[in-house]
């Protein structure tokens, strides 16, 4: 059968049709979340609202219905899945919401929200979640948060990717804000400068050992053998939810002590968010005693009183030289005197030369 050209391009014309028609089915059967962009924020039932998280003030056993907006920025219908979970602050203080293999077990709970969402492109969707406080839940703040996730599968490992915002879940009741101090630790390194003061590192432990989140401020004072304070700064503590920790380093230079030297850690708990009224707060404080030896000072006492017995020595060595040598001298005007005598005086009986007739 002859092929004419009519006919060739006929049928190229159908394939290369055939391929971009498929083309986007399969994007959609499985999105790449690097070509996706979308937004997920707290909504009422109207579309999204101005808050930047949602904070939900109930009694154990309440329950309250919130919504939540997802917008699709992509060209292409996408399924996201909605997921969620235990809230908490990462080492640099941002906050996050536990991974899909990682059960929550506190307010991640208490959020019953539909599994999955298809948003088209560049349209928002609403959907509405229910918050249950469980009956014997305890008071204070039970962090969480939901996301809207992609999953994509990069050969053997899942990859996904979520967006979402924070659920300040707080249960009323009995409020404390406590910040503890644990494993309060000082370190004292002398300066080989006689005339400059050591270096002291304290290191410590910072645990919001309340029920509410908070931030609040550090005090490391530092008094010697005589009580006297060598040393006294405050620093800001970065926020911390219920259990939180953060590990604190600092140091103090030009710092002097001689024996004992006690390091105090004082904290105080400020209330974050719209923290409820009548909070009860629990300053803390922990102290650490190091035992200073400064060596360059002390090397520097050696050397003076050193120098100083030397000149007393040398002073004494000197005194005695000269009285040596008075005394030598002395010694010596005697023997001369005496021998002055023995040499021009008259001989023993002998009487003096003179006129007889007198």
């Amino acid at each position: 059968m002859t092929v004419t050209p009519l006919r060739r391009a006929l049928v190229v014309l159908a394939v290369a049709s055939l391929t971009v028609a498929a083309a986007p089915t399969a994007a959609a059967a499985e999105p790449d979340p690097k070509a996706l962009t979308w937004t997920v924020q707290p909504a009422t039932a109207s579309g999204p609202d101005q808050r930047r998280w949602i904070n939900a003030s109930l009694d154990p056993g309440q329950a309250v219905t919130e919504h939540l907006a997802v917008r699709n920025f992509s060209r292409t219908a996408v399924a996201f899945s909605l997921k969620a979970a235990d809230g908490y602050l990462t080492d640099k203080g941002r906050f996050n919401m536990l991974s899909s293999d990682r059960p929550s077990v506190d307010g991640g709970t208490w959020i019953d929200v539909q599994e999955k969402v298809t948003v088209g492109p560049n349209e928002t969707r609403v959907v509405p979640f229910r918050i249950t406080v469980p009956k014997g839940a305890t008071p204070g703040d039970h962090p969480a948060g939901i996301a809207a996730t992609v999953t994509s599968t990069g050969g053997t490992v899942n990859v996904e990717s979520r967006v979402g915002f924070r659920v300040m879940l707080r249960v009323n009741g009995s409020a404390r804000a406590a910040l503890a101090v644990r494993g309060l630790g000082a370190t004292y390194s002398p300066s080989w400068n006689p005339f400059a003061g050591g270096t002291v590192r304290v290191r410590y432990t910072v645990e919001n050992d309340g029920n509410v989140w908070v931030s609040g401020t550090s005090r490391v004072a530092m008094s010697d053998l005589l009580g006297r304070t060598s040393h006294d700064a405050t620093s800001a503590v970065e926020e911390l939810l219920p259990g939180g920790a953060r590990t604190v380093e600092t140091r103090a230079d030009g710092v002097w002590a001689l024996g004992r030297l006690r390091t105090t850690v004082t904290t105080s708990p400020t209330p974050v968010g719209d923290g409820p009224a009548g909070v009860d707060l629990r300053p803390a404080s922990a102290t650490v005693t190091t035992w200073v030896v400064p060596w360059a000072q002390l090397a520097l006492l050696g050397l003076l009183a050193g120098l100083l017995l030397g000149l007393r020595a040398a002073a004494r060595h000197r005194r005695r030289r000269l009285a040596g040598l008075l005394a030598r001298a002395r010694q010596e005007g005697r023997q001369e005197g005496q021998e002055s005598v023995l040499v021009g005086g008259a001989p023993a009986g002998a009487e003096p030369e003179g006129d007889a007739r007198r």
